[in-house]
């Protein structure tokens, strides 16, 4: 099982939360960038989103020394957790609170056990987060893990010392330092006490691999910090996530092509553009949908052609495209799904369910993997918050 560790943990000392913090690298648009660049000369993408040249890292890594020699960042005296609880309205109008943990968590070898992948990974160049984490010697955005300890949530349930609030996007951001010795020792030992499933943060997982094998053979340490890497640990139970799709965008094939390689696996009834009413009714009717510029169709699998496959529906489109032209990628939210489709970018989509929590803890305990983009957890952690320093 994992090792999940306390640390001092690296914080802004004085600025005020909400202009200093910003949502995880890998989300954010170029302009996006610079819109919190222009929150405050303090703001964590100039750290974790480092502009221009080869140049850049080294020039980050300045900038967050200045920092804490400035006093804008401030370690802990003492190794802490951070509980960190986020409150939002649902896609039903119902209020949720899910509530997690941050440490640092075990960086285990490839197929080791304890730390474990739910999905396969696209092709990524992890080179810019690597060279980052050279440079600063930091971790700088957590990793989500979804932890199978029975009574995490309820450990986690009593308030912590409040280090502050962000409030964006819908979405209330709330931080708690827990610094009691025996609340550390609980927590730790919860965790390590049974498998944690990377929900989010598969690359990030694997540069933490990458830079401790190079800590390890500049030192010939296995003790140092970059042994643990920053982690949001919660645990897996329906109450405590919130999992929307990510739905298929189709090129390189005709939609007539792509009807035709559909056709023996689904049936095709016509049905009105979709809006938000639909994602509904595919959750409660169990359907796909796939959407052309003007037109769109409910799929409908075909009886028994799935025996002996995963009941997702991304591994029942990886099936029954296997072979023809298309090229896949991938998309979060209806409206952006179709405008890819309307403007052309894309030749079709096809819109697909969220995956269950049930078909998550079964990945968890069977050692599956899901199809890559299988799940989007929301909301997203905001960074900024907690930093990891390693050196």
């Amino acid at each position: 099982m994992p090792r999940f560790l306390p640390f001092p943990a690296l914080r802004y000392g004085a600025d005020d939360l909400d202009a200093v913090t910003a949502p995880p690298y890998d989300v954010l648009s170029e302009a996006e960038v610079g819109a919190f660049a222009a929150r405050s000369e303090h703001n964590i993408v100039r750290v974790d989103v480092p502009r221009g040249g080869p140049e850049r890292y080294e020039r980050a890594a300045a900038v967050l020394r200045q920092w804490r020699a400035d006093g804008v960042l401030v370690a802990d005296r003492e190794p802490t957790f951070t509980l960190y609880r986020m409150r939002f309205a649902d896609a039903t109008g119902a209020i949720r609170v899910i509530a997690g943990v941050l440490g640092g968590l075990e960086v285990v070898d490839d197929g080791a056990g304890g730390v474990l992948p739910h999905e396969r990974t696209t092709p990524k160049d992890s080179t810019d987060r690597l060279d980052l984490t050279r440079a600063t010697a930091t971790n700088l955005s957590p990793v989500w893990g979804l932890s199978l300890a029975s009574g995490l949530a309820q450990l986690l349930a009593a308030p912590g010392e409040l280090l502050g609030t962000v409030t964006g996007g819908g979405v209330e951001h709330r931080v708690e330092r827990v610094a009691d010795a025996d609340r550390v020792a609980a927590v730790a030992a919860a965790v390590g006490s049974a498998d944690v499933l990377i929900a989010d943060g598969h690359h990030r997982y694997a540069v933490s691999r990458t830079y401790r094998d190079e800590v390890r053979a500049a030192t010939g340490r296995h003790d140092s910090a970059a042994e643990e890497t920053l982690t949001f640990v919660q645990e897996l139970v329906a109450d405590q996530l919130s999992v929307a799709a990510i739905h298929r965008l189709y090129a390189g094939v005709s939609l007539d092509d792509l009807i035709r390689a559909l056709q023996p696996w689904f049936a095709l009834e016509p049905t009105p553009f979709p809006d938000a009413a639909t994602l509904a009714a595919m959750e409660e009717h169990g359907f796909l949908v796939l959407v052309g510029p003007d037109v769109a169709w409910r799929l409908i699998p075909r009886q028994a052609v799935f025996d002996g496959a995963r009941a997702l529906d991304g591994a029942w489109l990886e099936l029954a495209l296997d072979g023809s032209n298309a090229t896949v990628t991938y998309q979060h939210g209806l409206a952006e799904t179709l405008d890819a489709v309307t403007t052309g970018a894309a030749s079709a989509a096809v819109l697909i369910r969220p995956v269950s929590v049930a078909e998550i803890r079964r990945t968890a305990l069977e050692g599956l993997l899901m199809p890559p983009k299988s799940t989007f957890f929301t909301p997203k952690l905001k960074t900024g918050l907690v930093l990891r320093p390693l050196a």
